[in-house]
């Protein structure tokens, strides 16, 4: 009936079953939910009548990024059968059919729009740490040959490659809120002002109002945490104007402060926990030529006696809230590090290209051309005087004949540099994507795939990190936590609907030891209490550990 249009979707339907593989991804449907999976549907998201809705396919995407299957080819590897269970299906949707799907939904619906709506939600919903973002980017190199994508450096792996930067944006724990993604980019300062704080001023919650601005003029809306990549005068004062707070280090520190000046403090980590640093602060300015913007600076002295500087254009902060906020950006890299590894953010879903539009701007070829030949020259300079240096420690009666030669191929090779440096000056620097050769101009991968698989992936992990959080009330390690959820979810369980008393029983089988045993039992009472209903068949939730 679904084939030849008669009917709209297959209806999900439990059956008795016992070991069914990867059966504990349900112990992570209420997490999923209450994170907004299935949010977006009707509004969001459409599909046209089919035996998969988007409910299905939704879940089958969620319950992926659970089971740790990084893309849809990994279903090859699982019986379609079984997987089919846990969702109440005969059988999950094959790799052709589930691309379909994902294809469909992208451009019929609207995934950038959910995307903001969801961070807007989870914005709403811990207001204290929506105040305190963090913003990074990561690089997503590309492999491929379709698309044109400049060249960039990788730091995790010390190289130019070709690819996209994602900017994440995340709170003090890690847990993501939505990420903007660029082919073409001008760094982290354009970013940010162009695509990330007009979001965040619709977006978070709590900030003061103009009147409660125009009387305090130190008050700030809220803070944003990034890198040193961004601690220069122009953002830092473009974002103040917004009366936007940035907590970033210092560039170019040579100073010393007195070691009398710093005084032990017990400063409260974002996520919980505490440590004692040895702090000091000052009241300071960030000058940039005539212009400059007051600042407070807290160091922090280690016990190898190194100081690491902090500023800040939120000057109301103590110097222990400052101090803890910016010692808290490692989440993010950890972050990062953690989603390449399980959630696949690099991967692709979706293969083909788009223009950008003519009037982007890039870097221009001649001048990039230009510039490299300059520092070749320079380079070639220097070896040329090193070889100069060394005729002079030479023994006395050596032919003076070779310090001329050198003399003069330093004098051209000088000459020559200053002819590009003037060419290079003659040359601009940006010019518009049109006025490129048709073999020069970059282009983009296809986004909206992209961006419904980023979503799904940031609803997972913070599926994730929810159910860690209960897990941490028995173990003192997130990484032991993080490693029992991910056992719970590829775990066996027996599936036992009752239709009569409408309940879906779900029996984990147990653990590796009776310690995780403890701790995961506990985990599916709690579950169990919030009286979590299926979403499409309506059936109370029931789990137990057997």
């Amino acid at each position: 009936m679904a084939a030849v249009g008669l009917a709209e979707s297959a209806t999900a339907h439990f059956e008795p079953s016992c070991d069914v593989p990867m059966g504990g991804l349900l112990a992570g449907l209420p997490a999923l939910c209450a994170n907004g999976l299935l949010s977006g549907i009707g509004k969001f998201h459409l599909l046209p009548s089919g035996f998969y809705s988007c409910l299905h396919i939704l879940l089958t995407m969620g319950f992926m990024a659970l089971g740790r299957i990084r893309r849809p080819e990994g279903l090859r590897h699982v019986p379609p059968g079984e997987l089919g269970k846990v969702i109440g299906l005969d059988r999950v949707p094959e790799v052709r059919t589930l691309r379909e799907k994902i294809t469909q939904m992208a451009n019929t619906g609207n995934p950038e729009a959910w995307m903001k709506e969801l961070a807007r939600t989870w914005m709403e919903e811990d207001p204290d740490e929506a105040g305190y973002l963090y913003i990074d980017g990561h690089i997503r190199v590309y492999h491929g040959q379709k698309a044109n994508l400049p060249r960039r450096f990788v730091s995790r792996e010390r190289l130019c490659l070709r690819g996209t930067t994602d900017y994440w944006v995340n709170d003090a724990v890690g847990r993501p809120f939505f990420v903007v993604s660029k082919a073409v980019t001008d760094g982290l300062a354009d970013t940010l002002l162009k695509d990330i704080v007009p979001e965040l001023l619709k977006t978070v919650p709590g900030q003061p109002s103009e009147k409660e601005l125009v009387a305090d003029p130190l008050l700030h809306r809220f803070v944003i945490v990034f890198d040193r990549e961004g601690a220069n005068h122009s953002l830092l004062s473009a974002l103040w104007e917004k009366r936007i707070g940035v907590i970033t280090y210092r560039k170019n520190v040579k100073d010393v402060w007195a070691e009398s000046e710093f005084t032990a403090h017990k400063v409260d980590a974002p996520g919980g926990g505490s440590t004692k640093m040895k702090l000091a602060m000052r009241e300071t300015t960030l000058t940039a030529g005539i212009s400059f913007i007051p600042v407070a600076e807290i160091r922090r002295l280690t016990d190898t006696s190194h100081q690491t500087a902090v500023i800040t254009t939120a000057r109301r902060l103590g110097n222990t809230v400052i101090a803890g906020r910016m010692f808290s950006r490692w989440c993010q890299e950890n972050f990062f590090a953690y989603m390449m590894r399980h959630y696949d953010i690099d991967g692709l879903l979706q293969y083909g290209i788009e223009s950008l539009p003519g009037t982007t701007s890039v870097v221009n070829p001649v001048w990039r051309s230009l510039d490299k030949a300059i520092k070749t020259a320079l380079q070639g300079i220097r070896k040329l005087q090193a070889k100069l240096g060394a005729e002079e420690v030479l023994v006395e009666g050596q032919v003076i004949e070779n310090k001329a030669n050198l003399l003069q191929k330093i004098q051209t090779a000088q000459d020559d540099r200053e002819k590009l440096c003037a060419e290079r000056k003659a040359t601009p620097k940006k010019v518009a994507l049109d006025s490129l050769p048709e073999e020069q101009r970059p282009t983009s991968l296809l986004p909206l795939n992209k961006q419904l698989a980023d979503t799904v992936k940031m609803i997972a992990y913070r599926a994730e990190t929810a159910l860690v959080a209960i897990l941490r009330r028995s173990l003192n390690k997130e990484e032991e936590a993080r490693a029992l959820v991910r056992e719970l979810f590829v775990s066996a369980a027996d599936i036992e609907p009752n239709n009569i008393a409408g309940t879906l029983t779900i029996r984990i089988h147990r653990m590796a030891c009776p310690a995780h045993d403890s701790s995961i039992s506990a985990l599916l009472v709690e579950l169990s209490e919030q009286k979590f209903c299926h979403p499409e068949t309506g059936a109370l939730m029931i789990f137990a550990l057997v």
